[in-house]
């Protein structure tokens, strides 16, 4: 964490609390107006880092933007590219590799930046699933989920699974039927993060060990 307060915190205008970065040297952001919400939660690797880039191609005077809210997820692999303005709501997650414009970068005829342009919103609760693309123009509304290696053209209505490409509604989520956010998380009175993350990384490796281990190597089973 020391490095990302050195090296990473300082290129946002805008972070709110408790924020974490896993591989915080392969999380990049290029460009102002950037700004993040409480508890955002990034994490880069070598082999997918995330980036964020804002490139205000208007002259300077302030277009180009990335705005998350609270309690908002991004994975290994995504990027985002802003000449515009992409805004993304409260508890939303997005998946691997997940890829979010609001500018097509290149007109077919002339093809100097930034091309066509157009805002994009994504509500509240929402799921991007892994290498999802969300095009220039999109509002997606608030729970609604984006299948893997869907393309996004068109908006998506709230409490809506779309997928495909181009994207299409698929099923009907029901807003009554009770669930969880990100942000029950951190809920005053729960388990705080730190413990819940210790816990959660207990259970899933109770049996390895280095028996187990050894044991994979001569005898592998079908959970190995």
């Amino acid at each position: 964490m020391r490095w990302a307060q050195h090296f990473l915190l300082p290129q946002f205008d805008a972070v709110g609390k408790e924020p974490r970065f896993a591989g915080a040297r392969y999380i990049m952001l290029l460009g102002p107006n950037i700004r993040v919400g409480d508890h955002f939660h990034a994490y880069g690797s070598p082999h997918a880092p995330v980036s964020l880039a804002v490139n205000p191609y208007d002259g300077g005077n302030g277009e180009g933007e990335i705005v998350f809210g609270d309690y908002c997820v991004v994975s290994t692999g995504a990027r985002i590219r802003s000449a515009l303005s992409v805004h993304i709501g409260d508890n939303t997650m997005l998946a691997e590799n997940c890829f979010i414009t609001d500018a097509d970068w290149h007109d077919s005829y002339h093809r100097i930046f930034p091309g066509k342009r157009a805002p994009v919103r994504i509500g509240n609760n929402v799921w991007l699933g892994d290498s999802s693309t969300v095009c220039k123009g999109v509002t997606i509304g608030d729970n609604s989920i984006i299948g893997a290696r869907s393309v996004v053209t068109r908006d998506v209505p709230a409490n809506t699974i779309a997928a495909g490409n181009p994207a299409k509604p698929i099923a009907d989520l029901d807003p009554a039927q009770p669930g969880s956010r990100r942000e029950h998380l951190f809920a005053p009175g729960g388990l705080p993060y730190d413990d819940f993350k210790a816990l959660h990384d207990r259970q899933r490796l109770a049996g390895n060990t280095f028996g187990a281990w050894l044991r994979t190597l001569v005898w592998p089973g079908k959970r190995d």
